[in-house]
C-alpha cells in the first residue's frame, strides 16, 4: 500500500501544498488562519513524510516534527491563543521541515532518469517549497519584531497573505 502512494508521494505533496496556498481563497480567512491553516500544514507534513519515507531516520525526525507540531496547535485550539514561544517553535519546525524537503525534492527530481508528470510535479512542488520558505523567513522577522513589513499592509489586507505574496514574487524576479 506504502508503496503505491510513495509512486504518487510528488502529486500528494503538491496537492497538499496548494491546500496550503489556496485554502483562503475558499475559506474564511479567519477560520482559514486560525484552524484550517494549521491542519493543512499537518497534511503536508504527512505528506512530506511519505516523500522521505526511504530514508528511516530521516523519516522518525519527520514524524516527532509532526507529533511536536501537532501537539501546539492543539495547545493553541485548547486555550484559545498561542503563546508567542509555541508560534516561534512552529516557525522552526516548519522551517526546517521546507529546508529539508526541498533538498530532498530537488535530489529527487535531479537523480529521475525520466522526466514524467511525477517529476513535473515534483519540480514545481520544489519550487513553491522555495516561496515558502521565504514565506517563513519573512513570518519570523515579522514575529520577532512586529511592523517590519507594515509597507506592505493595504487596507483589509491580512499579512500572511502579504508575506507570501512578497515571498513568491521576490523568488520569481530572482
Amino acid at each position: 500500500m506504502i508503496e503505491k502512494i510513495y509512486t504518487k508521494r510528488f502529486e500528494v505533496f503538491f496537492f497538499s501544498k496548494i491546500a496550503v496556498l489556496f485554502g483562503s481563497l475558499i475559506i474564511p480567512i479567519a477560520l482559514f488562519e486560525d484552524v484550517i491553516s494549521p491542519i493543512l500544514f499537518q497534511i503536508n507534513l504527512l505528506a512530506g513524510i511519505l516523500l522521505i519515507s526511504k530514508k528511516r531516520k530521516l523519516m522518525w525526525f519527520f514524524i516527532a516534527l509532526f507529533v511536536v507540531a501537532s501537539l501546539i496547535h492543539f495547545y493553541s485550539l485548547v486555550t484559545g491563543s498561542p503563546a508567542s514561544i509555541f508560534n516561534f517553535l512552529r516557525m522552526i519546525i516548519y522551517f526546517l521541515f521546507y529546508v529539508i524537503v526541498t533538498l530532498e525534492i530537488i535530489a529527487q527530481v535531479w537523480r529521475s532518469k525520466v522526466v514524467n508528470e511525477a517529476t513535473i510535479f515534483g519540480m514545481i512542488s520544489g519550487f513553491i517549497s522555495l516561496g515558502l520558505l521565504g514565506f517563513f523567513i519573512c513570518l519570523s522577522i515579522e514575529m520577532a519584531h512586529p511592523k517590519s513589513f507594515a509597507g506592505l499592509l493595504i487596507e483589509d489586507a491580512v499579512l500572511t497573505e502579504r508575506l507570501i505574496y512578497f515571498s513568491y514574487i521576490n523568488l520569481s524576479s530572482i
